[in-house]
């Protein structure tokens, strides 16, 4: 019976002996494991921290969702697009505010990604897999090696205006015919596409009446796939956390409808035609440069059935029409000159970044929920100052040599901005009133200048006539234009900071 019992105690304290080595050498393993994940970690982000040297307004991509965060840090989802507020004391860590709800709080770098400014690349496609007016031989041969679901569009040889859609399946290559027809694409007469873009979107998740699903683009030689750099830039948005509201403008290139985007209402520009999207890309690509409190934000763009260009909303739309609204009795001169001087602060800081507007109109300038006016519509932005296409030119609003020689510059913006300070001491009205566009030219290279409207500021318009010299290189510089502005201002409101220049009778 002893015996028994001493064999039943040393088995039992042999198991337990087992279990605890068991035990300890998992958890000495485990322990192991976490701590070479994060010295790997720690390792792998030790050069992206020391590159790391964030600037107050600068935008930030969320990798992945920080649903708990500690007391003091802010919460957010993969995608959140977060703007640096400061730098904390705490290393390795900034303040920052969400975009969507406003909510600030600690973050840690590691966490988000900059978001990087697209290069101005002519490169940069929408359609990478157009490759224009090639022949079908041509096309069979750019589908080599055989790959099922490999494709290609090109402009139709045997019918102009139509395209062909170029597969390759099973080891051959079929050819189907897009039809255009009452401005819409078809290739069975059963689906209808507004473009090239939403086609090729439609046939890459269905089949419908092809014989394979699109897999993979043939890329033209010479092209970069701008949805590519769009992503892997950080400004590319889901489409499936977009919902479009009411439409609030019309224009010759598509419609700009009120959204909201994962909380934040927001402006979004449409654009359709396949051309005229790939032109604003030009857009896109410059505003993802800019930061600047004068100047519509640009939040992300969408690539669905065509372009989306989304902005921050600006509540109180364009700045003629709020002003051609309100008047006199809503809008006083202390306003008139706050809007003088938002606008000239961001063509200063476009002036800096050695960009041209081009379009620098009161249209152009939206005024925000809060009275700042911003200046948008970058469409016609360039970095250089000679341009070759033939534009329609805004005549009324543009120097005379670019009228002249298409020789556009920072001078020429001057220009511009004289008639905008115009727009806006005459409440909205339009320039050189009664005069055709052939007479403006004609008069203007005379030396005709407008009169200054009813009640300007006399300081107001003796900046508006050194802003209409004939000679470029006599125009003041923005920042020159700005310091008079603001002398003006403290004669008018000394010590003011706060933006009570429009009524009470506002409820807008």
């Amino acid at each position: 019976m002893c015996i028994c019992i001493r064999i039943y105690i040393c088995v039992y304290i042999c198991v337990y002996v087992y279990i605890y080595v068991y035990v300890c050498m998992y958890m000495y393993m485990y322990i192991s494991i976490c701590i070479f994940k994060s010295l790997t970690i720690i390792i792998i982000n030790i050069p992206l921290l020391l590159k790391m040297n964030w600037a107050a307004g600068t935008q930030c991509v969320a990798k992945g969702d920080h649903r708990k965060p500690k007391p003091g840090e802010l919460a957010y989802h993969k995608g959140d697009i977060l703007t640096i507020v400061d730098a904390s004391t705490k290393k390795g860590y900034y303040k920052a505010r969400l975009n969507t709800s406003g909510e600030e709080g600690l973050i840690n770098a590691t966490n988000v990604r900059e978001r990087e400014a697209l290069c101005v690349d002519p490169s940069l496609s929408l359609m990478p897999w157009f490759h224009g007016k090639i022949s079908g031989p041509e096309a069979v041969c750019k589908l080599q090696p055989a790959e099922s679901g490999l494709f290609l569009v090109r402009e139709s040889v045997r019918h102009p205006g139509d395209y062909v859609l170029c597969v390759s399946v099973s080891g051959d290559v079929i050819h189907y015919r897009v039809i255009y027809q009452d401005k819409q694409l078809t290739i069975d007469n059963t689906q209808f596409f507004y473009n090239l873009i939403d086609m090729i979107e439609f046939y890459s998740k269905n089949k419908g009446s092809i014989a394979t699903t699109l897999l993979k683009p043939k890329q033209k030689q010479g092209t970069k796939s701008a949805e590519l750099e769009l992503s892997k830039t950080g400004w590319l948005l889901d489409i499936t956390k977009l919902k479009l509201g009411e439409n609030i403008g019309e224009g010759e290139f598509g419609a700009v409808y009120e959204g909201d985007y994962m909380g934040q209402r927001v402006a979004v520009k449409t654009i359709k035609c396949d051309v005229t999207a790939q032109a604003f890309l030009q857009e896109t690509t410059v505003m993802t440069k800019l930061q600047h409190k004068n100047l519509v934000r640009l939040l992300g763009v969408i690539l669905h059935k065509g372009l989306h260009i989304v902005t921050e909303l600006m509540t109180k739309g364009n700045l003629v029409n709020f002003l051609r609204t309100r008047g006199r009795s809503v809008v006083n001169t202390d306003q008139l000159l706050r809007f003088a001087l938002d606008v000239c602060e961001g063509m200063e800081y476009l002036e800096s970044k050695k960009l041209v507007h081009r379009d620098l109109a009161a249209r152009n300038v939206l005024v925000s929920e809060d009275s700042l006016a911003k200046v948008s519509d970058f469409g016609l932005t360039k970095v250089d100052s000679k341009v070759s296409d033939n534009a329609k030119l805004p005549v009324k609003w543009t120097a005379p040599e670019a009228l002249k020689k298409e020789k556009f510059s920072t001078k020429s913006d001057v220009w511009s901005y004289g008639v905008l300070l115009w727009e806006i001491f005459s409440y909205g009205r339009q320039p050189y009133p009664k005069m055709s566009l052939k007479e403006v030219k004609e008069r203007v290279e005379g030396g005709y200048r407008m009169e200054a409207p009813e009640d300007c500021p006399p300081v107001v318009y003796s900046l508006m006539r050194i802003c209409w010299e004939q000679e470029p290189r006599r125009r003041p510089a923005f920042h020159k234009l700005r310091e008079k502005l603001e002398r003006e201002m403290g004669k008018h409101i000394p010590g003011s900071e706060c933006r009570d220049g429009i009524r009470s009778e506002d409820t807008s």
